[in-house]
């Protein structure tokens, strides 16, 4: 056993990258699997079903959710029809695509999504889809 320090020991000065790769690793993982589902709206709604399967999921779009008691969501947030143009035309600018999303729970008023969708043609959407679930 040696008690006495020398003056030829050196202090250890490095960091162990494999903790910080391994760290890093992780949290890239997750990033992956969060953005694949961030279109959703994550709104509890009750979609109608269809047989058949369309192709392709957009890269950007806004989502317009009808929810079963009348109300009208833009992305999460709530509008009434008076404000609705206005936060679909700030959404369609901060996603930088004129492609709406129209989910509408299968209680919701016919009457309010064409409304929804007349608004969202004055506010700049050119493209329009329907969400709905696969039977």
């Amino acid at each position: 056993m040696k008690f006495s320090h020398d003056e030829d020991d050196e202090i250890m000065a490095e960091i162990n990258m494999t903790p910080l790769i391994d760290v890093m690793l992780v949290l890239l993982i997750i990033f992956m699997v969060s953005s694949s589902v961030s279109l959703s709206s994550g709104l509890d709604i009750d979609l109608p079903k269809v047989g058949t399967k369309s192709g392709g999921k957009p890269d950007a779009a806004v989502i317009i959710s009808l929810t079963a008691d009348n109300k009208i969501l833009v992305g999460g947030v709530q509008f009434n029809l008076e404000s609705l143009k206005e936060g679909i035309k700030e959404a369609l600018k901060k996603e930088g695509t004129t492609l709406v999303i129209l989910e509408g729970d299968k209680s919701s008023r016919l009457g309010n999504a064409v409304d929804v969708i007349d608004l969202a043609r004055a506010a700049g959407a050119t493209s329009f889809a329907i969400a709905a679930d696969e039977k």
